[in-house]
């Protein structure tokens, strides 16, 4: 067995143990006490711990005074070097190393105090279902919850997970609140877009992506890459959302939502990028996913994660008129809010139906028809400020940048709706904080 200090080479050369040792540290520091006029030296002494502690070189730099005069007086040799790994055995030295009851029970002390540390650094499991529960929650209610309460929340939840974290070494426990963290993170950063942030967007969908990486969890990385690509067309970065996408599908344990999800985002990347065939093409793909697969996050979550046809008939208007094509535009938009009016109007997501009456009002100035671009732009300009999301905001954007062509220009209809669209994006709490340029509607 070799000594791991040289002050246990020492040690094990005459034969001490424990109490032996802390005998003579006890004296040693008494003449050095007379001797160095040092009258608090007298007192000192040692613990077995960290006598312990000093044998196997578990010291960083050297303990505190006396100790170093200590045991230089006690052994004759430097103090750093006593508490160093020995260069061998000292000339002449003839020991065998032995082991006494004092030290069969510390080790059996440190042992018992190690697995009591760990055992401390857990939680309970009621407070990760709880965590759970509290996610699930928000994700189902965030389209009807309002955007500054869902924002409160979400960072709530995420302060909660980080700090769970930081509590437990149970490897089971720690993926689950790494993917609680993940869900919080994706949740925030979609209320952030929301509310015209989009550098904190992107930052927290970053976060989402890192914490699903750290456990390896595939719905939740490709929720994340998803998202990144969404804010990349937003960004004005067409292609990268493409490149973005594509990673995303490469995940593994995706359901028919995910994929759906993701298919969406790549028909709108490519209406950015003016590519009809590839938009017509991820459209399509979207509106075929019916494999039956399902995942744990985009499913059985559901909610803000999930992708209901409304949301992918929506989500399709857009990027026909990215495209263009007012009938196909005019086409989606309308599926979209015929789905939203089947539905319980407590279950109506304010955000997807305001965005697929504006996009209708789009297709339909497409086409020149400034009555029915006001009779589609009535329901949103009844929506309350809080409810008027960036989304919503850089589509009346367009529509205001159409009222002033050709066809309108000088109309009194087309003045008095203009006029009523920069009232209304001026009231919204979006305007009021983001920071950042317009985001990117028109191609």
């Amino acid at each position: 067995m070799e000594a791991r200090t040289l002050l246990q080479l020492l040690v094990w050369e005459r034969g001490w143990a424990y109490p032996r040792f802390r005998k003579e540290y006890e004296k040693a520091a008494q003449e050095l006490s007379v001797a160095a006029d040092e009258p608090h030296f007298f007192s000192a002494t040692v613990e077995e711990q960290t006598f312990r502690r000093w044998t196997a070189g578990r010291v960083k730099g050297l303990p505190n005074q006396p100790a170093p005069e200590v045991l230089e007086r006690m052994f004759g040799r430097n103090a750093r070097a006593l508490l160093s790994q020995p260069s061998g055995p000292p000339p002449g030295a003839s020991y065998v190393p032995t082991i006494n009851e004092s030290d069969l029970a510390m080790t059996a002390r440190d042992a018992a105090s190690h697995a009591g540390d760990a055992a401390s650094l857990s939680v309970p499991d009621m407070t990760l279902d709880q965590l759970d529960d509290d996610i699930v929650a928000l994700a189902r209610e965030y389209s009807r919850t309002s955007p500054v309460e869902v924002y409160r929340r979400a960072k709530e939840l995420l302060s909660v997970a980080q700090s769970l974290l930081e509590r437990t070494q149970v490897p089971r426990q720690r993926e689950h609140g790494y993917l609680a963290a993940g869900q919080s993170a994706a949740v925030l950063s979609a209320i952030c877009f929301d509310l015209g942030s989009l550098p904190a967007a992107v930052s927290l969908s970053r976060t989402a992506a890192l914490y699903g990486q750290v456990i390896e969890h595939g719905p939740l990385q490709a929720y994340a890459h998803g998202a990144l690509a969404f804010l990349a067309f937003w960004g004005g970065r067409p292609a990268e959302a493409v490149r973005l996408v594509r990673t995303a599908q490469q995940f593994g344990g995706l359901g028919d939502t995910a994929m759906t999800r993701l298919f969406v985002i790549e028909g709108r990347a490519h209406g950015h990028l003016g590519d009809q065939a590839s938009a017509e093409r991820a459209v399509r793909a979207a509106l075929e996913q019916s494999t039956g697969a399902r995942d744990e996050l985009h499913d059985d979550v559901g909610g803000e994660f999930g992708f209901p046809l409304d949301r992918v008939a929506m989500s399709n208007a857009t990027t026909y008129l990215l495209l263009r094509d007012a009938d196909g535009a005019e086409e989606a938009a309308e599926q979209a809010l015929q789905l939203l009016s089947a539905k319980p109007e407590h279950q109506r997501p304010l955000l997807i139906s305001t965005q697929a009456h504006v996009d209708l009002a789009r297709a339909r100035l497409l086409r020149g028809e400034l009555d029915g671009v006001q009779a589609a732009l009535e329901p949103a300009f009844s929506v309350p400020t809080e409810w008027r999301g960036a989304g919503t905001l850089e589509r009346m954007a367009a529509v205001r940048a159409g009222l002033v062509q050709t066809d309108f220009r000088g109309a009194p209809d087309a003045i008095a709706l203009g006029e009523r669209i920069e009232d209304y994006t001026a009231e919204a709490s979006a305007q009021r904080l983001g920071s950042t340029p317009p985001l990117a509607i028109e191609p």
